[in-house]
């Protein structure tokens, strides 16, 4: 797989830099695309409003959430004149209702979807629809970049976090133009089963695939010694220095993470580093 089309979709002129910033290290690595979608949201819910609110409430709305659209598209433009990538940018509106499909007709056309973190402090409850709809219905991998994480490089160590599932390989082979780039790669397994059928050799498989793609991985099987995986991939990557982390997404439904967390979750919730998935 090669990157030739790189995206990212930015509903908050606060955080475009970090996200065009990555984007721009990924296309000029790899002789890429750039296509920034500034899309403005109308957040309003009108199932709440009295009745007999009239349209001209909505197109109120409808009406901020165009000119937002225009200040992020601005700012964006901005940004990216300082770079040497090729790039293009559109601009759109959308409600709630309506953000997945147009999230997912943006993503299918694109090699990698760069999204800001989805939770946080200052966060919008449009971020985290427009990860799952990238992944699910654009079926594009996703690089989420927390705001304060160093991106105007690309990352030159990765922890790649395998539990031999559909996902984790999905998210990895994703990930071969980047791990290519990159000095060092650790293949982290946590508490492998002691009677699978890679016991003797948890990762060897793996580890023999990425080095025919030139990629010289090596293995960590560590125990799983906090109540949340991902607290124990978290603590990992810091101890190797890692600069970005590379996870299959939502193992388990997607309610079923919404309602009472999950690997992916918790990730997305506390990482200071990129993370890459796929599903």
């Amino acid at each position: 797989m090669t990157i030739k089309a790189v995206s990212t979709i930015i509903t908050d002129k606060a955080l475009a830099k970090p996200l065009i910033d990555a984007a721009a290290a990924v296309a000029a690595t790899h002789d890429a695309h750039l296509d920034a979608y500034c899309l403005g949201v109308d957040r309003s819910q009108m199932d709440y409003y009295y009745a007999g609110a009239n349209a001209m409430i909505l197109q109120e709305a409808i009406a901020r959430a165009g000119e937002e659209a225009e200040e992020i598209d601005a700012e964006v433009k901005r940004l990216l004149a300082m770079t040497g990538v090729r790039w293009a940018t559109d601009t759109g509106v959308t409600q709630m209702a309506d953000l997945g499909r147009r999230v997912a007709q943006h993503a299918r056309f694109s090699d990698l979807v760069i999204l800001p973190k989805p939770y946080g402090k200052d966060r919008g409850a449009d971020l985290e629809p427009m990860v799952e709809a990238a992944m699910f219905d654009g079926r594009a991998p996703v690089m989420i970049v927390p705001e304060a994480a160093d991106v105007s490089t690309l990352p030159r160590s990765a922890l790649l976090c395998w539990n031999e599932s559909r996902e984790a390989l999905a998210a990895i082979k994703a990930a071969l133009p980047l791990l290519r780039a990159a000095d060092t790669v650790h293949i982290c397994v946590i508490d492998p089963p002691v009677h699978g059928p890679n016991r003797s050799d948890p990762g060897g498989q793996l580890a023999v695939w990425l080095a025919r793609h030139g990629i010289r991985a090596e293995i960590d099987v560590i125990a799983r010694t906090l109540p949340r995986v991902s607290d124990v991939i978290r603590r990992h990557a810091e101890d190797k220095g890692a600069e970005m982390i590379v996870m299959g997404a939502y193992g388990h439904s997607r309610f079923r993470e919404a309602i009472l967390g999950g690997a992916t979750r918790h990730m997305l919730e506390d990482t200071d580093v990129p993370v890459f998935m796929a599903h």
